[in-house]
């Protein structure tokens, strides 16, 4: 049986793209990803993920898909759909892509069961689906897509600061280097989530410019 897990990167950051990866792995080898020391993101350094990613990609079967912050903001404000239905399509995409037997979910939305039966509906086939709250902690396998995910979406924040010769800090709200970057520079950089209360808030706190300076 080959089992797999699905999780995410970035849904909370004003910076840069969300990031969903999927692990698979026959059952019977799961053991040799916990040995490894494969586990929720979170609980490892930068330096224990970096490494642990080229351990899991030579063991497991993968998909990785980066999701724009445009398409982010998309989703944030259509009136059809929203964050969570988003990252269930490209969960969707990922299972399909490889087809496992079993598949264990974290779920962001309260609701397990619509949730579930939403992707579901989105397969064209029928695997076991097991979607719970907080399952990147209890699953490796589930952990090892995390890992998956949080270092490619730290690669793809690297390559932003390259790219424009800035330094906006991690993305989060929660970080102080990002707030005063976008406050700043709200209106400068293509990387923004506009649907983001930090963005608008910046957008709407700037000093307007008077009728002799455009």
């Amino acid at each position: 049986m080959i089992i797999a897990g699905v999780e995410e990167a970035g849904r909370g950051p004003v910076i840069g793209p969300l990031v969903i990866a999927i692990a698979a792995v026959k059952e019977e080898d799961e053991f040799k990803l916990k040995a490894m020391g494969a586990k929720d993101s979170k609980l490892l350094t930068p330096l224990q993920r970096e490494r642990l990613y080229d351990a899991i990609i030579d063991l497991c079967e993968y998909e990785i898909i980066v999701v724009s912050p445009e398409e982010v903001d998309a989703a944030v404000m259509s009136e059809e759909t929203n964050l969570n239905w988003l990252e269930a399509d490209k969960t969707a995409i990922l299972i399909n892509k490889l087809k496992p037997d079993k598949v264990y979910l974290d779920c962001p939305s309260t609701n397990l069961d619509a949730y579930k039966n939403y992707i579901q509906k989105k397969l064209n086939y029928k695997p076991e689906l097991i979607v719970e709250h907080k399952a990147d902690v209890n699953y490796t396998i589930v952990g090892t897509a995390s890992i998956l995910a949080k270092v490619t979406r730290d690669s793809e924040v690297r390559k932003l600061k390259a790219e424009f010769g800035v330094d906006f800090g991690s993305g989060y709200p929660s970080d102080p280097l990002t707030m005063a970057f976008t406050s700043k520079n709200f209106n400068k950089y293509p990387f923004f989530r506009k649907s983001w209360e930090t963005w608008q808030k910046a957008k709407k706190q700037a000093p307007q410019k008077k009728l002799g300076e455009f």
